[in-house]
């Protein structure tokens, strides 16, 4: 006999990235009467605006907790979000702590978790770039070391995890949340032409809404470098030449932009900058974008899933089965490589694609049946001794 009647898991939400992934998570546990959720929020990326476009878009319910920690360096950010998480814990008292991604706030919310000898599960294991220059990777590989539970988008990442000296036992492929919501949310996209008609003026909107390319960069190694930027930036300026592209310009980018003095240069090009876009705002750019050229992760898996042309603007991936199976293009930052790649794409040559194994908008659905499975066992025994 259980001597609890639910198992009590804190969910972890804290940037942009995170809240398409626990959207289902959310939807699966509140439907399980085994479970009892309590949702945070660590505030890493927040403002009104985006909590608007985000949380209400997605049908997030309100978090039980809101850490509001803001911004800072990563150390600082980390720090913060521990110092904040450990009371909330102590109060929740929780049986499981799930944290999704490769953020902050996955790491800090993890570390906190297992150095209180509760079991931490892991949405996204086992995806390696192989450039620990990128702090993302770092969170990725010390969260799984942590995790009790790890939940894979795709199966070479059970290889990743095998090579770290993770037990196959807590490794469970189920597939992609990320594709959940996309899923989920496709029939209600926005369609661009009105996203246009909000944003720019009427004869642009008029015309983007014909033919477009999506373009989006935010990576440090990308906009923090000026000679790298610019170098970019030129390159992109020589593409709109011939496809108009729009950019929805992430607040970290714009400034940098504008630090380099690059604003005149897109002025001046058949580039038309878009504030920060909500997410079915932008599923509906990524659907109808006749090339979509990123250094963005996940966007490499929504085109994979649509079916887009993608050109990853980075010199490696996390998530090669985008790659192998879907729509992406490793481009890197070369000009030659990402006109080659662009001219592929204009030419009707590009490669065609099929939706990976799982990718089905079911993996939600199996997480928390695992997970469910998981407790029974593991809390049984525990009552038993």
């Amino acid at each position: 006999m259980l001597n609890f009647e639910k198992y009590r898991v804190i969910c972890i939400v804290g940037a942009r990235p995170n809240f398409m992934k626990i959207a289902p998570i959310m939807r699966a546990l509140e439907a399980n009467d085994r479970f009892e959720a309590t949702l945070v929020h660590t505030g890493q990326h927040y403002d009104k605006a985006m909590k608007e476009s985000f949380f209400e878009q997605l049908g997030i319910p309100e978090p039980d907790v809101d850490l509001g920690v803001g911004s800072g360096s990563h150390a600082v950010q980390t720090a913060n979000i521990m110092t904040a998480f450990e009371p909330v814990m102590d109060r929740v008292n929780p049986h499981l702590v799930l944290v999704v991604g490769d953020v902050n706030s996955t790491i800090a919310c993890a570390l906190v978790a297992v150095k209180k000898g509760i079991n931490v599960i892991h949405v996204e294991s086992g995806l390696r770039s192989g450039d620990r220059a990128m702090p993302e990777e770092i969170n990725r590989i010390l969260t799984d070391q942590l995790s009790d539970l790890l939940f894979t988008t795709e199966r070479s990442a059970e290889g990743n995890l095998t090579a770290e000296g993770i037990a196959a036992e807590k490794v469970h492929f189920v597939g992609n949340v990320m594709i959940d919501t996309l899923l989920y949310n496709l029939p209600r996209a926005i369609e661009p032409a009105q996203t246009f008609k909000q944003h720019l003026e009427t004869d642009h909107a008029s015309s983007l809404a014909q033919t477009f390319g999506l373009l989006t960069l935010h990576r440090p190694s990308n906009v923090d470098d000026p000679i790298v930027l610019e170098r970019l930036l030129n390159t992109l300026v020589s593409i709109s030449n011939e496809l108009p592209l729009v950019f929805p310009v992430h607040p970290r980018t714009k400034a940098k932009i504008e630090q380099g003095g690059f604003d005149k240069l897109l002025s001046d090009a058949n580039i038309h900058m878009l504030p920060p876009m909500g997410y079915l705002e932008m599923l509906g750019l990524m659907d109808r974008a006749s090339v979509v050229l990123t250094d963005s992760g996940g966007i490499q898996e929504e085109t994979t899933a649509l079916g887009t042309p993608c050109l990853t603007l980075r010199e490696n991936t996390e998530r090669p089965i985008t790659v192998d199976e879907g729509t992406n293009t490793i481009v890197g930052t070369d000009p030659d490589a990402i006109r080659a790649a662009f001219n592929t794409v204009m030419l009707g040559t590009a490669k065609g694609s099929s939706r990976p194994e799982y990718w089905d908008g079911k993996a939600a659905e199996r997480i928390v049946e695992i997970t469910e499975g998981w407790c029974r066992q593991q809390f049984t025994q525990e009552s038993s001794e």
